[in-house]
């Protein structure tokens, strides 16, 4: 199921041994090179340690009632994984890098992103466009396979220049024919079993 990834932050992470909630999720640790949601930093008040995480990995369920895991001992510090202590120290934040294409136009800044809960990886970002290009156009949605680098600062995805000029809803009322309209209005049949 894809969600945004907005919707994550400050879900309460359940426990089912003891069927409260443990804490709440803050800031994403994304592995920028893989695009992927590795763990979820921690906020609440019955933390042991500081900085607490959850590694995606040992989410059991999403559900109404927040990510449901089987215990506390799920829950790790950061120096119990190399790799999360590695990408958390990088202090790497998709939302508000500039996302440009190939051919260096700016096309706006990550507002948010989609992320399927199954594996957590991200498969599209939402992109606001500048104040000009926004009342004029949407926001536009960048599918993972449009992207070719993640940087510290920019986005860079593939270039639309190669795409035919015309609009795309000019291109769908020239093609498009209604099956109900017809050019001619039919002849309704006389009943000829009236007396």
């Amino acid at each position: 199921m894809l969600t945004h990834g907005s919707n994550l932050h400050n879900t309460p992470v359940m426990s089912l041994q003891t069927g409260t909630a443990l804490a709440v999720t803050g800031k994403p640790i994304i592995d920028p090179d893989r695009l992927r949601v590795v763990a979820y930093e921690l906020e609440g008040p019955l933390l042991v340690e500081r900085p607490a995480f959850l590694r995606v990995d040992e989410i059991r369920e999403l559900g109404s009632v927040g990510i449901i895991i089987d215990s506390s001992d799920e829950l790790i510090g950061l120096h119990d994984v190399i790799t999360l202590e590695r990408l958390y120290e990088l202090g790497f934040n998709l939302v508000g890098l500039s996302v440009i294409d190939e051919e260096g136009r700016k096309l706006g800044k990550v507002a948010d992103y989609s992320v399927d809960t199954l594996d957590f990886v991200i498969k599209q970002l939402q992109v606001n466009r500048g104040l000009l290009k926004s009342l004029a156009n949407t926001a536009l949605l960048i599918n993972r396979s449009q992207i070719v680098t993640v940087t510290d600062t920019k986005v860079i995805v593939k270039s639309m220049a190669h795409r035919e000029a015309q609009p795309v809803l000019e291109a769908i009322r020239h093609d498009y024919v209604n099956p109900f309209r017809t050019q001619k209005p039919r002849a309704e049949a006389a009943d000829t079993n009236r007396p």
